[in-house]
């Protein structure tokens, strides 16, 4: 039995992975009209535009949104789906095809990096809910922000290291995430801030990283939330006290296998709603899905099975 095709759209960020989509794209046109056939395309041109297209295209009649590009990309086009915090149609679904440095949210969904691969899953694997998390922080210019975020949220170094990511780019750099976490490292020794998880009140510690995760991993494949689930309606809230910079090489790798909850300056517990204030003057950085966005102080809201994505959610 033939499945009935579906109204397609596909967001391509033609910047991502430092350029590269662009000139693989004809390859990646050909995969996706041979697995799905029928389908329009945009192209984006500026920070922001997915969302704005994203958007249109569901209240066009878009029954499956594919974005081609990195973690930012697939954040841009998620955010469209919401408008004035409702989901404009629940059964509007979301694929992605992994093209950009990191791809972090896509390994919590288990698609395949390989491109033919990638395309043939969304083709043929069903939809899946998931929950989606919502941020209202400082945004550059010191007023109330609103963003959704699919796979992790993070203050403290994430934020400095994805400043300096972008600074590198600007620059027309390399923007190698890990020379860049340790080139912070070496400077950045943790901020002080005050927590409350439902309502109850932690105590204000100085934090390296504070990860406010809905997805397991992220910076280019550490697994800062290896208990993390997309769809149990919970965020797994990962705080690592300030470490030197000693510390940190010595330790540094057990984010990557995921062996760093049992270590002394770790704590992890579950929630539903964080929210994060800082105790000193100086700004704290945020940064979700990627992109640094804005300040604290922050909320972090989940929103349980808010959203259809084309996954295998182990």
């Amino acid at each position: 039995m033939r499945h009935r095709l579906l109204k397609t759209r596909v967001i391509v960020n033609p910047a991502s992975n430092r350029g590269r989509t662009r000139h693989r794209w004809s390859e990646i046109k050909a995969l996706l009209k041979h697995f799905l056939k029928d389908f329009k395309y945009d192209f984006t041109e500026r920070p922001f535009q997915a969302t704005d297209l994203a958007r249109e295209a569901i209240k066009d009649g878009t029954e499956l949104l594919i974005g081609v590009g990195g973690d930012g990309t697939a954040n841009e086009i998620a955010n469209g789906f919401f408008e004035q915090r409702v989901i404009i149609n629940p059964e509007a679904t979301l694929g992605l095809v992994p093209s950009g440095t990191g791809c972090d949210f896509t390994r919590s969904l288990n698609i395949p990096r390989n491109l033919k691969n990638a395309v043939k899953f969304i083709s043929e694997s069903p939809g899946q809910s998931i929950d989606v998390g919502r941020v209202t922080y400082c945004d550059q210019n010191g007023q109330p922000g609103s963003r959704y975020f699919l796979n992790i949220a993070d203050f403290g170094l994430g934020g400095e290291v994805v400043r300096q990511v972008n600074g590198n780019r600007l620059e027309r750099r390399a923007a190698s995430y890990i020379l860049c976490l340790l080139k912070t490292m070496l400077t950045f020794k943790g901020q002080q801030v005050r927590l409350s998880v439902d309502g109850q009140a932690t105590v204000s510690d100085h934090y390296l990283i504070g990860a406010i995760a809905n997805g397991r991993i992220f910076g280019q494949g550490m697994k800062i939330a290896p208990r993390a689930r997309l769809n149990d309606s919970l965020f797994d809230i990962v705080l690592i006290k300030s470490l030197s910079f000693f510390e940190f090489c010595l330790n540094g790798w057990k984010l990557i296998n995921g062996s760093h909850l049992n270590y002394h300056k770790v704590s992890w517990r579950r929630g539903q709603k964080i929210e994060v204030f800082p105790v000193k003057a100086e700004p704290v950085l945020i940064e979700l899905d990627g992109e640094q966005i804005g300040t604290l102080p922050a909320s972090f809201e989940i929103i349980p099975s808010s959203l259809q994505v084309k996954g295998f959610l182990k």
